[in-house]
């Protein structure tokens, strides 16, 4: 009886969960267009760096933003609590991760970042970088003292 009563529970979880997801609207948003709504980063990056939510609250976990900062500007050392997972859309920015190599992406690559892994980012000069970022997590950026090493 208690496989069959776990197995009830775990249904229903299951039902529970997909009733939650249906209840969700489908979304297509022009990231280019006037639907999204541009603010300044968190305090702990330079004037001139911007973000917008495309989907969810920054709050809670799954929301979805775009980040969007002029060539040359440098975003220092600085951790997330949530591991996050990004798509350059347009510009060149250099990436490094604590622990690993810096890598030049490039509209179209797919980048992933461990939570609490410091790491730092660089838009190289020429145009601006916009990074479409999905967090696993409630968004938020805790700086690093000193450099990644």
């Amino acid at each position: 009886m208690r496989n069959g009563m776990t197995i009830g529970l775990a249904l229903a979880a299951a039902a529970s969960a997909g009733a939650a997801a249906r209840a969700e609207r489908p979304l297509a948003i022009d990231t280019a267009g006037p639907a999204v709504k541009w603010g300044p980063c968190p305090p702990i990056f330079p004037r001139g760096c911007q973000i917008a939510v495309l989907h969810g609250d920054p709050a809670r976990p799954n929301a979805d933003v775009l980040l969007r900062v002029p060539g040359g500007m440098r975003l220092r050392p600085h951790t997330h609590s949530s591991a996050e997972r990004m798509v350059l859309v347009s510009g060149r920015m250099r990436v490094r991760y604590q622990g690993s190599p810096p890598r030049v992406l490039t509209p179209g690559t797919y980048a992933y970042g461990p939570a609490g892994l410091a790491h730092e980012a660089t838009c190289l000069r020429g145009q601006r970088c916009t990074l479409f970022i999905a967090f696993e997590g409630p968004v938020d950026a805790t700086p690093v003292r000193g450099p990644l090493r």
